[in-house]
Parts: structure tokens; sequence; C-alpha cells
């Protein structure tokens, strides 16, 4: 049976129930980073011995009376509240797809969380997942010093560096968060950062006021100056610790502040009882500068996985040949790797006389 859950304390008390979830999942994180255009749902499917969660953003497809289905930013997939051996995946595809036919939704893509199982048991045959990439995280469940001996010899050189010329300091104020969201803009100017990345201001005020999950913001202060110079937010939920947003002033780039943050935050919540300290990927999920200095803290990786799924193949075919269409006739580039492939974005031609 499928249900569909919108309000807040069924979504959440749902969400309680299985044996490890991550505020990605948390109704308040879905309802602050849905557009204008999308609906957070939640969709529970049960029978006699099985119960499968699985949050989405549902959208409208410009131009057409069809919808289609994304996550939110971040690692939501599935979350699994029984004992996978009695797990119908038959029964479940059939009547996921019967519901996405219903509700005219076309095609699904979901980032999967790399620290929860089965997913990719219960997606079996269920459209495709794919690998493109992996992320960091340290492991909190080793001893202190053991999981400083992973460090690369230049980031402990960092570090050092950092202690002596740096102060962290957990933010609580409006004028902290205030600061931290000017030096994460300046940072993500700086990096020329896509739109995407630029949260409002009532984005970072919503996470750090959520009761579904606890936000820190984590600050390094000039120990000369006392002046606010990084920042860093880290999620926290059930066993897991996420790194979520950060900057840093460009004037003081040469402290390496954010190394400190990231390993006083990893001290702070090893003697806390996390398990583990998610410290993400690189850019597109490739092995960039990014990701080499996530994992100058830890060499061990977990998969990043995408889950693809097309529930309607004549709607999805026809929806692309129209797109391809219109992008041929203005001489538009479709990037392949994208989906679903109808909002593939367009890129004009530059032609050179």
């Amino acid at each position: 049976m499928i249900a569909i859950i919108t309000e807040k304390l069924a979504w959440n008390a749902n969400i309680k129930l299985a044996v490890h979830s991550d505020f990605y999942h948390t109704y308040d994180y879905h309802l602050l980073s849905k557009k204008e255009n999308e609906t957070p749902i939640l969709i529970k499917y049960s029978d006699e011995n099985s119960c499968v969660l699985l949050p989405l953003l549902i959208r409208d497809i410009e131009n057409t009376d069809y919808r289609d289905a994304t996550s939110v930013y971040g690692y939501a997939g599935l979350l699994y509240l029984s004992e996978i051996s009695n797990f119908n995946k038959e029964k479940f595809k059939k009547e996921l797809n019967q519901y996405f036919l219903e509700q005219k939704i076309v095609s699904v893509f979901s980032r999967l969380h790399p620290y929860l199982n089965h997913q990719e048991e219960i997606l079996d045959n269920i459209g495709c997942v794919s690998n493109p990439g992996d992320i960091v995280c340290i492991d909190l469940n080793e001893p202190l010093d053991i999981q400083r001996q992973y460090y690369s010899s230049r980031l402990k050189t960092h570090i050092n560096k950092a202690d002596r010329m740096c102060t962290i300091i957990k933010g609580e104020t409006e004028e902290h968060l205030k600061a931290f969201i000017e030096i994460y803009y300046e940072n993500m100017r700086r990096v020329r950062a896509s739109e995407a990345y630029f949260f409002s201001k009532a984005y970072f005020d919503k996470l750090m006021a959520s009761t579904d999950f606890e936000t820190e913001l984590s600050l390094a202060l000039c120990s000369k100056t006392q002046e606010i110079i990084a920042g860093a937010l880290f999620m926290k939920t059930d066993n897991i610790v996420q790194y979520h947003l950060s900057g840093t002033k460009k004037d003081f780039l040469d402290y390496n502040a954010i190394k400190l943050i990231i390993d006083k935050m990893r001290i702070k919540c090893t003697n806390d009882g996390y398990e583990y300290l998610n410290l993400g990927g690189g850019r597109s999920n490739k092995q960039d500068s990014l990701f080499d200095f996530k994992a100058s803290f830890s060499d061990t990786y977990k998969p990043f996985k995408l889950w693809k799924y097309i529930a309607d193949e004549k709607v999805y075919k026809e929806l692309v040949k129209q797109h391809n269409k219109v992008a041929k006739n203005a001489d538009f580039e479709v990037d392949e790797e994208f989906f679903p492939s109808y909002r593939k974005p367009r890129f004009h031609f530059l032609i050179l006389e």
C-alpha cells in the first residue's frame, strides 16, 4: 500500500521509526530546500512484512501536464523500517510505478545516502543506480589519535599553524550568523559557484531554528584581532555529523582556519559519541581539488550513488524529443550526462569568425 505524507508531525514520526536517518530526510529540511515550484512528499510503502520511506520533491514539467521528482541537496534516498529478508521487491516496484503513473510523474532522481543500508537492494530492477564518485568520511569510532594518523603531513602542519593564529568558537548569536553568511557569500563569489549555492538568508535562519535536527555553527576568530575570518555549518542527526557549508575570508586564506574548524569538530563529535563525520566529495562528484582537500583528513571513502528511474518511457521519450528539437532549432548544445534528459541545460554555441 502506498500512502503520501505531507504533514510535519506524521512525516517526522515515520522517519524516526527507521534504524538510522539523517537531517536530509526531515520535513524541515525538505521545506526549506524546496524551490518555489516544488512540493515535498514522503512516500510510505507498507505491506504485511515491510515498510519503506522515500522523500521526494515533486515539480511540474514546464508547458506540459506532467511532473517529475527529485531529491533535496545532499543525500536522501530510501529508509527501510524492517528486515530486508522479507521484502517483496516486485510488489514494491509495481505499486510505486502505479503511483507515479497515476500522478503523471514521468521520472525520478534521488541521491542515495552513503551511510544507510539496503537502498540498492530495494531499488534492484527499478531504474538504475550509478556511482559517479566517492565521498570522504572520518570514522569517529576510532580513537582520536588514530583518526589523526590518517591526516596528511601537510594538513597537520596547517592545523598546527592555524591553532596558533586562530580561536574556534561556537556561533550562537544573530551577529555570528550574519557574519558567517557574508563570509559564505564572499566565498561562493570567489569560486564562481552557481546561483543554486547562494542560499537565502531565510535558509540559514531556518537551519539554525529547526527542531528536526541540530545545526552547529563553528567560527574561527583571528586571535590577534578577534575578527571572524571563517566558519562552517555542521548538521547533527542520529549518529552522523554532516559538514554542510563553509567559507573563509579572502584575506585570511593562508590561515587555513577551515581545517582547524573541522579538526576541532572531529574531536568534539567523537567525545559526544557520534560515529561519522561526513566531509562529502568534490565538485560535481569529481576527484578535484575540493575532494583532495577533504581526502587529506581521511582515507575512508564511501561510494556516492545516484538513482535514476523512468516511470513512463513513452512520455519520457516524447519530452526528450521535444527538448532536443527546440535545442536543435535554436543551435543549442546539450549535456548528455544530465538526468532527466528533457531538463538538460542548453548552451549557445560560440561561433568565431
